[in-house]
């Protein structure tokens, strides 16, 4: 603390900077790291709904009260899709052909994948600017402590301990600064990314789930008007 009080206003704005950014990286990784603890959880309890459940009105009721779970947002996405159609089919007076409705639902739910994606990701990138920057910011740091160090051996004439150390224990501060900054912010990068690209495989493999379900449900409404007729 007593070094860095020492130090001259360069190395401290450089200090505040980097003491600014690590308190967002951590906020980022804090904040990121329950959505998606908590947007899995929810997944796995929509899951079980969704295939506990023969009906998709209940699947959308429950949909309704779970906006955590991305699973679920993108159910909502299709279920309002399928009301489209529908209504569509009755003001039309016409038939939709089962091809129709299955491309529909697919981009719909593809809609639904990016929208959920997009809004988990969002700040995630700045962890990584964090990470890139954050080490150079500190090298501002280190190159400054190092120019005051050799000022003051210009101006004293003589190269002792006393006039280089604190110019060298500033660019010491700023170098381990940058660096506490930067590791967090690319470890948690990293593990966010990992995090995304799983959590878009899942909603993929739902997305496929839910088609099956929509094209078997309309396999079988057709098997019975055809048995009717």
């Amino acid at each position: 603390m007593k070094m860095v009080m020492d130090a001259g206003l360069m190395v401290k704005l450089v200090l505040i900077l980097l003491v600014l950014l690590s308190f967002a990286c951590w906020s980022i990784i804090i904040v990121k790291g329950l959505r998606f603890s908590g947007a899995r959880k929810k997944n796995m309890d929509f899951a079980r709904f969704f295939w506990d459940s023969d009906n998709i009105g209940q699947l959308y009721n429950q949909a309704k009260i779970m906006p955590e779970s991305t699973m679920a947002c993108v159910f909502m996405e299709g279920f309002e899709e399928i009301k489209r159609l529908q209504e569509s089919n009755k003001k039309k007076g016409k038939v939709i052909p089962k091809e129709t409705w299955i491309e529909s639902l697919n981009r719909s739910l593809n809609k639904g994948i990016r929208i959920e994606i997009s809004s988990l990701e969002r700040t995630v990138p700045f962890l990584a600017t964090i990470g890139n920057t954050a080490p150079f910011i500190g090298l501002f740091g280190t190159v400054w402590g190092i120019m005051k160090s050799f000022q003051g051996i210009a101006e004293q004439g003589t190269a002792t301990l006393s006039t280089v150390a604190p110019g060298i224990a500033e660019a010491l501060i700023a170098t381990a600064a940058g660096l506490g900054a930067a590791i967090p912010s690319v470890v948690a990068f990293h593990a966010f990314v990992d995090s995304l690209n799983r959590m878009e495989t899942e909603l993929n493999a739902f997305s496929g789930d839910f088609l099956n379900l929509v094209e078997r449900k309309l396999l079988s409404d057709k098997d019975k008007e055809e048995g009717e007729e």
